[in-house]
């Protein structure tokens, strides 16, 4: 027992991986846990947009036939039916989203109604349902902000490892080409790509991407300029290995820590654009529903549809705010100054 004892007692502590230790940290930020709490909550809602919020049924039984999820199946039989004004008869049932409206289903005579009963965040000026849009709206602001930053991120990590790598000519041509996109206001940049592109959420995503790529190309030339003289790198060179392998395989992973930071901001950031894009007009074409959308119709009815302002704004401020949060939360937990 004794000797069992003092083998345990001496033996080494056992080795945390770098991930453990950067999720321990991060777990200690509250405001950053709630972020990333929110944030899959949104992914929840994005991908369930069908089953929360549209004017077809789950599950339906008419006539004794049985239908399943005709939200998500066309049934030929089922598109002459106005779900909106239908009620199951004796023999039938209709298991309903909570939001039994369609983003795209208008009614005008409920134009512009205050949040009630019927309608929870109200409606817009074509009677649509404010919280139906703004669910379905959750899946094209996600998706743009995700697609956009993978975008950037293999422009920008392809164009920083040439250049923190090879360094020299190739360094100097990466550096002048990203200065010279840097020097171009992003925002008027897009739209103005999205002008010769033609507005669709494609176009936005790529529209996006390729101008959002030089601060991650920064941030990957500056970390392969400290790894290129590492000794394991040295290592790699001295065994042939083609520069390609090196690259992609021991330098890239030991330079991606700060990219992951980066990208989180990005997101937000592209959601933000998409949001203004939407709203100036130049984003997502109507009638595909958007927050920025949402948002636009309140310019002329701001007086009295306050629903129209408060609702899709408080969606994106939340939205943003908590990205940025578990960015800044990601940032000081792979900060090892800040480790405990």
């Amino acid at each position: 027992m004794m000797a069992e004892r003092t083998d345990s007692a001496t033996s080494p502590p056992r080795r945390t991986g770098y991930w453990r230790l950067v999720w321990r940290q991060f777990r200690k930020n509250r405001l950053a846990v709630a972020g990333l709490c929110l944030i899959a909550f949104l992914f929840v809602v994005a991908i369930g947009a069908p089953f929360l919020a549209h004017e077809r049924p789950i599950f339906l039984v008419l006539d004794g036939e049985t239908y399943w999820f005709p939200n998500l199946v066309e049934y030929p039989e089922l598109i002459a039916i106005d779900f909106r004004a239908w009620e199951p008869g004796d023999q039938d049932y209709a298991l309903r989203p909570p939001v039994p409206y369609s983003p795209t289903s208008h009614a005008l005579r409920d134009r512009l109604q205050r949040p009630s009963r019927n309608h929870w965040l109200g409606t817009d000026d074509r009677g649509r349902d404010v919280l139906s849009r703004l669910i379905w709206g959750t899946r094209i602001s996600i998706s743009i902000g995700f697609v956009a930053v993978g975008i950037a991120s293999v422009i920008g990590i392809f164009f920083g490892a040439l250049a923190g790598y090879y360094g020299g000519r190739v360094d100097a041509i990466i550096l002048r080409i990203i200065e010279i996109v840097m020097c171009f206001p992003s925002f008027f940049l897009i739209i103005t790509l999205i002008a010769v592109l033609r507005p669709s959420i494609w176009n936005i995503m790529v529209a996006i991407g390729i101008t959002g790529w030089t601060g991650i190309a920064r941030l990957v030339r500056g970390e392969f300029l400290r790894l290129r003289e590492s000794d394991f790198a040295t290592a790699a060179r001295a065994t042939g290995l083609h520069d390609v392998w090196i690259i992609f395989r021991h330098l890239l992973p030991n330079g991606l820590a700060p990219v992951w930071v980066s990208a989180t901001f990005g997101v937000a950031g592209a959601i933000l654009t998409e949001s203004g894009l939407s709203f100036l007009g130049f984003g997502v074409p109507p009638p595909t529903a958007s927050w920025g959308e949402v948002l636009k119709q309140s310019q002329q009815y701001i007086t009295f549809a306050w629903w129209l302002v408060t609702f899709p704004g408080l969606a994106i401020f939340v939205t943003v705010t908590s990205f940025n949060l578990v960015g800044e939360g990601l940032r000081d937990a792979m900060d090892p100054r800040l480790r405990q």
